[in-house]
């Protein structure tokens, strides 16, 4: 029984640590008002803001025709909040356009074995509100 208590134990502390999520992603994705796009993302870990299954990131998404998207996820194990934005322009937030929305995704292994995740998101000034999907896969 000690083994059993040892092993259940050693689960639980693995289980509190999050996976890195880190690295850079080819997507696909819908948008309601654009349409179908690829794009690439990358994210990179903030380990001096993260902690267990708690994790910080840097996000990038880069969308050809459109730009790049700067921002930051917040993640929880396996889901993430993503804030994305066009880079500042005239002091406009999101661009002359006001291109910048919150995702949410959860990750996962692939059949292949590659960590990809599905983003929900929501735009709020972008062409009077806007959403979309993203499938994305670590390369």
């Amino acid at each position: 029984m000690k083994w059993f208590a040892g092993l259940l134990s050693c689960w639980i502390a693995a289980s509190a640590y999050a996976l890195d999520l880190s690295g850079v992603y080819a997507c696909t994705g819908d948008d309601a008002h654009e349409g179908k796009y690829t794009g690439t993302v990358t994210m990179k870990l903030r380990p001096e803001h993260s902690k267990g299954a708690d994790a910080s990131y840097d996000f990038q998404l880069e969308v050809p025709d459109y730009g790049v998207y700067k921002g930051h996820a917040a993640a929880h194990g396996m889901h993430a909040a993503m804030h994305f934005a066009l880079p500042t322009e005239n002091g406009e937030y999101g661009g002359k356009t006001h291109d910048y929305g919150t995702g949410i995704a959860e990750f996962k292994k692939n059949a292949k074995g590659q960590l990809s995740f599905r983003k929900f998101y929501f735009e709020p000034g972008f062409k009077g509100g806007n959403t979309g999907v993203e499938e994305c896969v670590r390369k």
